[in-house]
């Protein structure tokens, strides 16, 4: 397959690289990478779903070839939003897309699909290993106190966080990626199943890591702290990699809570699971999508979580 076709999109204050396949009459589909990622990590997927749809993945601010804003301000969840903006406006105006995120790009979607911004511009939704961090706040309220009976699962979680209060230090962080980077391919072929061959990480990859670091600073502890009510009618599928090490199960607990339209669709795989499991991610995107372009809706599976 031919690569993707290169472009830059003008945003808030930021241009960002974007990377496209497909015949642009097809449904479109837009991913967004997580952390220390770039687009590069959906390459795989894109091209599985290229037949089908009009694809587009690009670099969020800070990552790959977009800009790199100074401060924190510039990673707020509202700039975020802005430029998920800016590109449905430049990939499609007139058509609401199937958005599909992964690690931080799915938490940074989460604020999209469950605000008013982007009202009607966003067809479904599919949750690859990023929560809502408002619906975390909420679950932290309720379930990590004495004796509640997934308490046992939230501290595993807050455990495996780790890293999060690590990404608040002061140059402590960007000492460590500057150091140990050129070992990142190794940990993903030698512990998350990632082939060898995929075109990722980045050559980027440590100035992505440092920058990125500004996404956890400039949005975990005001939305933890003070969560909001994140109600939505986008229809979501949530993809559980049931291996994760970043993110597990119990913080998708609850999320029935905000909306009525979901499924959950768990696989046996890591954290970087559009890598390890291409195939499943393009067939599982592709079968939800079309469901709802078929204007059908599943109901709430009977597993579901109160929060």
């Amino acid at each position: 397959m031919t690569g993707p076709a290169a472009r830059r999109i003008s945003a808030d204050g930021v241009e960002l690289a974007a990377y496209q396949w497909g015949a642009s009459t097809n449904p479109p589909v837009v991913l967004v990478h997580g952390y220390p990622d770039t687009s590069a990590v959906w390459r795989p997927v894109a091209e599985r779903l290229a037949d089908r749809f009009h694809v587009t993945a690009f670099d969020v601010r800070g990552a790959g070839a977009s800009h790199r804003p100074r401060g924190l301000r510039a990673y707020r969840m509202s700039r975020l939003e802005a430029d998920l903006e800016a590109v449905l406006d430049a990939v499609s105006p007139d058509r609401p897309v199937h958005l599909v995120g992964h690690d931080w790009g799915s938490i940074h979607s989460w604020e999209s699909v469950t605000g008013t911004r982007l009202a009607g511009r966003i067809a479904s939704f599919t949750s690859i290993s990023g929560p809502c961090l408002d619906h975390v706040g909420h679950l932290i309220r309720a379930r990590l106190r004495p004796r509640h009976p997934d308490l046992p699962k939230m501290l595993r979680q807050a455990a495996r966080s780790w890293y999060i209060a690590y990404f608040h230090l002061p140059l402590l962080p960007a000492l460590t990626w500057r150091a140990l980077g050129h070992r990142w391919r190794a940990f993903l072929t030698g512990s998350q199943g990632v082939p060898g061959h995929t075109p990722y990480p980045a050559p980027t990859l440590a100035r992505d890591a440092v920058s990125g670091t500004a996404l956890y600073r400039a949005n975990m502890l005001p939305r933890l702290l003070r969560p909001r009510d994140r109600p939505t009618t986008v229809p979501i599928q949530l993809v559980i990699p049931t291996r994760d090490f970043c993110v597990t199960p119990v913080l998708s607990y609850g999320v029935e809570h905000w909306t009525r339209q979901i499924q959950r669709r768990p696989i046996d795989a890591g954290h970087w699971v559009q890598l390890s499991h291409p195939e499943e991610i393009a067939s599982r995107i592709t079968e939800f999508a079309n469901r709802v372009e078929d204007g059908s809706r599943r109901s709430p599976d009977h597993t579901a979580h109160p929060i």
